[in-house]
């Protein structure tokens, strides 16, 4: 019972820094045709969103391997999600994001 709470967070946690990671790609991706200046932007918004998901890997996991796995796996099941979610109507998008 001890470890639940502290897997259970970090399944939670893990889908939070995801719907963070991916949802800020999807909208600088978004916003892109609309820029002034698209690679500042790009790589502005890729250094805010790794730098809060790494610090978020490394406060969750706390020395604890199994945390640090539990968390990514959700974030990689938040990408799948989105991935089937956002993707334009008719096209049809495997999991590694190429077409079919």
């Amino acid at each position: 019972m001890n470890e639940l709470f502290p897997l259970t967070f970090a399944l939670a946690a893990g889908s939070g820094l995801g719907l963070f990671y991916f949802g800020g790609l999807w909208l600088t991706v978004k916003q892109l045709p609309t820029t002034r200046h698209p690679i500042a932007w790009t790589l502005g918004s890729l250094l805010v969103r790794l730098g809060v998901v790494l610090v978020g890997f490394y406060l969750i996991m706390g020395s604890h391997w199994e945390r640090l796995l539990a968390c990514l796996l959700t974030f990689l099941w938040v990408r799948n999600l989105m991935i089937r979610r956002l993707q334009v109507k008719g096209r049809k998008v495997s999991v590694l994001g190429r077409p079919r």
